[in-house]
């Protein structure tokens, strides 16, 4: 019961850190020159994909589901562009609470592939790609009613070009960074040291 309590706890405090870490990441952020908009963070997600290998799926799920009411309360200024309270709704759900909350998904693949890497890295992909469908919902549904975008371009093409220009760099840099580190730290991916 006492080592529950413990582990508990630790769980706690791992996941205020990590979330902490990925909120400060998440303020520095770059323009990439091919990005038609938003930034480029470096790694910023990382922090949330190790809560959900160490603890779990649904633990990952809560942990990123914290995760993305603090960067709604940090672009609050997005909110109120909303015209009426539907697009509101649709901006805290496709912009912030699920693009974020589903990045806690990432160890889907962990107990169902051998290559941990491979599965590491895979599930930074299927997650990063979800989080990128939710901005493209967005941008179709909210963004381009509220602002047509100045190159004339089809809702949708703008959608995905705007979103993909900076969400494809975010998934390989996290990638790329997530297969480097994960043998020298592999035991802090696994939870090797919780047991």
């Amino acid at each position: 019961m006492e080592d529950e309590k413990k582990l508990t706890t630790r769980r706690l405090v791992e996941s205020a850190v990590m979330i902490a870490i990925g909120t400060v990441l998440s303020m520095f952020e770059f323009k990439g020159p091919w990005a038609l908009g938003g930034g480029i963070t470096f790694c910023s997600m990382l922090p949330l994909v190790l809560i959900s290998w160490r603890h779990g799926c649904r633990w990952g799920v809560f942990a990123a589901f914290v995760h993305s009411l603090l960067q709604m309360i940090l672009g609050i200024s997005n909110v109120q562009y909303a015209t009426n309270m539907w697009t509101a709704v649709l901006i805290i759900l496709f912009d912030y609470v699920i693009a974020y909350s589903v990045i806690g998904l990432s160890a889907m693949f962990k107990k169902r592939m051998e290559n941990q890497r491979v599965a590491l890295v895979l599930g930074i992909m299927v997650t990063f790609l979800l989080r990128l469908a939710c901005h493209y919902i967005s941008g179709v549904a909210v963004w381009e009613v509220l602002w047509p975008n100045e190159l004339g371009w089809a809702a949708p093409i703008w959608s995905i070009s705007y979103n993909a220009s900076y969400m494809v760099p975010e998934i390989i840099i996290t990638g790329i960074v997530a297969a480097v580190s994960y043998r020298p730290l592999r035991k802090y991916y696994q939870g090797e040291d919780l047991r």
